[in-house]
């Protein structure tokens, strides 16, 4: 393990690939996990929460520093949920707050059905749990549609049509520069990888209500402010719905944590230290 800058980094091997992670802070365990997002879109958050916790990140599974043995893997929920409890197992320091956002809500729920001893409140900020919504089937239409696009090389094509399905409004020019030009090679790997081997399977995972209401993790479901009337708006209030819970607002949309850092971790300790 390597320390810079009061943050220690490493490696943990785990079955079919090798996990980059990183910690900061002490305190109580906080683990704060995207999918595909890696640690570093999360540094800012972790720094704030770092001054009251133990705070790790990490790079999930077939991205950025966390390599599989088999680059063509699929990266299933329940293999992501496996990868979180050896992480807070190997840092003996749990059990943990879980926040997940997006695809790592949906990882961290998946966690908290499989070994709920080692998380004790889930906070999942608009997972897209596509499968709970009314109009599933043709949603589930649309993201094979956005895979097929992407494995034509139409790159923009895709983006525009992932966006469009979670009723985020990115305009052409800006998807065109996101795109085009010179791109960071490891970002394309990421990017190919989520479409080809991780979207399905995220989007198409059913959490189990019951199994989560039975348990002692306590499971807090968030929404950015800004994400009104957006797919992980309405999937979010789904999966509160069937919990039996009031969805909290947390500032920002649907990476609000990358925007409002300060007021994220904020409103997440307020949150936390509520009943």
């Amino acid at each position: 393990m390597t320390a810079s800058s009061a943050v220690t980094t490493g490696t943990l091997v785990v079955p079919d690939a090798r996990l980059y992670y990183a910690v900061r802070g002490a305190g109580p365990l906080v683990v704060v996990v995207g999918a595909p997002m890696n640690a570093a879109a999360f540094a800012p958050l972790a720094d704030q929460l770092a001054t009251t916790n133990t705070v790790l990140t990490t790079d999930p599974r077939g991205h950025f520093a966390s390599p599989l043995d088999d680059p063509a893997q699929d990266s299933t929920v329940p293999a992501r949920a496996d990868d979180l409890a050896r992480l807070i197992t190997h840092l003996d320091a749990g059990p943990a707050v879980v926040l997940g956002s997006s695809g790592g809500a949906v990882s961290a729920l998946a966690l908290a059905q499989a070994e709920p001893d080692l998380v004790t409140t889930v906070v999942a900020h608009e997972p897209p749990l596509r499968e709970l919504l009314p109009d599933a089937d043709a949603q589930r239409a649309v993201t094979e549609d956005i895979i097929a696009t992407y494995a034509t090389g139409d790159v923009v094509g895709a983006w525009a049509k992932f966006f469009a399905q979670a009723a985020i409004s990115i305009p052409e020019p800006v998807l065109e520069q996101m795109c085009g030009g010179e791109r960071d090679p490891q970002q394309v790997a990421s990017e190919r990888y989520w479409f080809a081997h991780e979207l399905r399977h995220t989007t198409a995972w059913v959490p189990d209500p019951v199994r989560l209401r039975s348990i002692p993790t306590r499971v807090i479901v968030g929404i950015g402010a800004a994400s009104t009337g957006q797919l992980c708006d309405h999937t979010s209030r789904e999966l509160a719905a069937a919990l039996g819970v009031d969805p909290v607002i947390f500032p920002g949309d649907h990476t609000g944590f990358v925007d409002e850092p300060a007021a994220f971790a904020a409103c997440l300790r307020e949150v936390l230290d509520t009943p």
